[in-house]
């Protein structure tokens, strides 16, 4: 039932956006403007809450405690695990916001910054650091951490239902239905969001390299074949497709990040990550708690709280995915390798690119702010074009989103399958097909009309709730950890009591 009370609304909502363009996207920005303006204070305080609980779990008493039984062994090497859980988590944002989000913020910096200054520099690697760093990695980790723990310690669904299930209060349970719903729903759009904006990067990349023109029939065509083969990737298994492919992505980002960086103003780059790695931390709490009530701006609202909402939005997705690829994973080797580990990625990826591209910009005067400002999808390729080998790394690009669209489609298909499904560790393979096409007629059917963006506020409107929800987790997993934490002390006690009982009666 739930299976379909998802499916009408999320065919609902795509009507109105094919009927209703413009209602659509006025209602929904209308609501992400008031959820953000006077709900901006609730996100920042509860991302950073989850940025302390992991910290917490990881290195406190109850790292130890494994996602499993005590004997369980990691399905996949830390190698390729790390791989699935960035491509899923993150692949194609990064490659599209590499560049793209420094200009923006050094072209347009926070309050009370200089634009085009070199402290507005600073400040937009900075915040690029901050926007994909801990405080998003965090909110997957609860979420998966939390899925994860009740699923292979106590045998439940891996539903987000499953978890707010052991709290001790009825209404948390009775709103296990609707929470199981909200999840489907919001991961569906979040991914149909996300392919968007990969089929736009790969339509811009295509144009770059081939000269093909960028519009509505390519994008589509582009959406149909990567359908094509995301599908074919989620058919032949989870310890095939998603894994060989986000392995093979993962050494061919670094590949093409280590060519910038040669190629590219190296010294530049390493100054760029260890100054704003510095910032990062000394400004972190700041950062992480920042408002503007006394200026009258939207700089907070538009980027921070609302990148902090898309995480919240993608959180069912990513949190179930990377729960159902960490069996036998430590508390705390779960929290380093999809927190810490990331993080650390993800800052060495915007310094490359974004410290190049600001680099090009401020010292040779190449126009990549000018390329942000007309086409956010073609500032990474406008950054190869100022150096060597540009057509050869803007094909790299290219094929790199290609791959993280196939994963990211791949790993989608699954989780719908799994939430769909009751929390069925390996979902039929007819349940994959149908979410597969489903997400990508969404996709298509939004693009058709412009309607990306609404897409992408939809999502967010719609995963408001999942703030709370994260809430809920967090306390519930918490409850969950002591309580096996203390039932594991209190066996190992009776043991040695036995122990010296034996060894008096001998």
């Amino acid at each position: 039932m739930q299976r379909w009370i998802s499916i009408f609304i999320i065919g609902l909502v795509v009507a109105w956006g094919l009927l209703a363009q413009a209602e659509m996207g006025a209602f929904f920005n209308g609501a992400l403007k008031q959820l953000t303006r006077n709900f901006g204070w609730l996100y920042l305080w509860v991302v950073l809450g989850l940025v302390l609980c992991c910290l917490t779990l990881a290195f406190g008493r109850y790292g130890q405690l494994r996602l499993g039984g005590d004997d369980d062994k990691p399905e996949f090497s830390r190698a390729a695990w790390f791989a699935m859980l960035f491509s899923a988590g993150m692949g194609i944002g990064l490659v599209f916001y590499g560049v793209a989000e420094p200009v923006s913020h050094f072209l347009k910096p926070p309050p009370g910054i200089t634009p085009e200054s070199a402290e507005a520099a600073n400040a937009a690697m900075r915040y690029s650091f901050f926007h994909w760093g801990l405080h998003p990695w965090a909110v997957y980790s609860v979420v998966g951490l939390a899925i994860g723990f009740f699923q292979f310690r106590r045998g439940r669904p891996a539903l987000i239902s499953s978890v707010t299930d052991e709290l001790p209060w009825a209404w948390a349970k009775a709103l296990g239905p609707v929470i199981n719903v909200l999840a489907v729903v919001a991961t569906a759009f979040g991914v149909a969001a996300s392919l968007g904006v990969g089929a736009l990067q790969i339509n811009a990349g295509l144009a770059r390299l081939f000269g093909l023109p960028i519009g509505l029939h390519v994008q589509l065509i582009i959406i149909a074949v990567t359908t094509v083969l995301f599908l074919a990737s989620a058919l032949s298994g989870l310890g095939r497709g998603v894994k060989w492919l986000s392995s093979g992505n993962l050494v061919l980002a670094a590949a093409l990040a280590l060519t910038v960086f040669v190629l590219g103003p190296s010294v530049a780059i390493i100054d760029a990550f260890t100054n704003n790695l510095g910032g990062y931390f000394s400004e972190f709490v700041r950062m992480s708690l920042r408002m503007t009530p006394f200026r009258d701006s939207s700089w907070v609202s538009d980027w921070t709280v609302f990148y902090w909402a898309w995480w919240i939005s993608w959180s069912p997705f990513v949190g179930v995915f990377i729960a159902r690829v960490s069996r036998g994973r430590s508390i705390k080797e779960f929290i380093l390798g999809t927190m810490l580990a990331p993080t650390l990625a993800a800052c060495l990826w915007f310094s490359v690119f974004g410290g190049t591209a600001l680099h090009l910009q401020i010292f040779e005067g190449v126009p990549i702010g000018a390329a942000v400002q007309a086409d956010v999808s073609t500032a990474l390729f406008s950054m190869f074009d100022a150096l060597p080998l540009g057509g050869l790394m803007s094909l790299a690009a290219t094929v790199l989103v290609v791959v993280f669209f196939i994963t990211s489609g791949d790993s989608a298909t699954l989780v719908l399958s799994v939430m769909s499904s009751g929390g069925k560790d390996k979902p039929h393979a007819a349940s994959k097909l149908m979410w597969g096409l489903l997400v990508a007629a969404i996709a298509a059917s939004l693009i058709s009309v412009g309607g990306v963006s609404a897409l992408q506020t939809a999502t967010i409107v719609f995963a408001l709730p999942f703030t709370l929800v994260l809430v809920l987790l967090a306390i519930a997993l918490w409850r969950g950890v002591r309580a096996d934490y203390e039932a594991q002390m209190e066996n190992e006690r009776l043991l040695r009591r036995k122990l010296v009982k034996l060894a008096k009666s001998e």
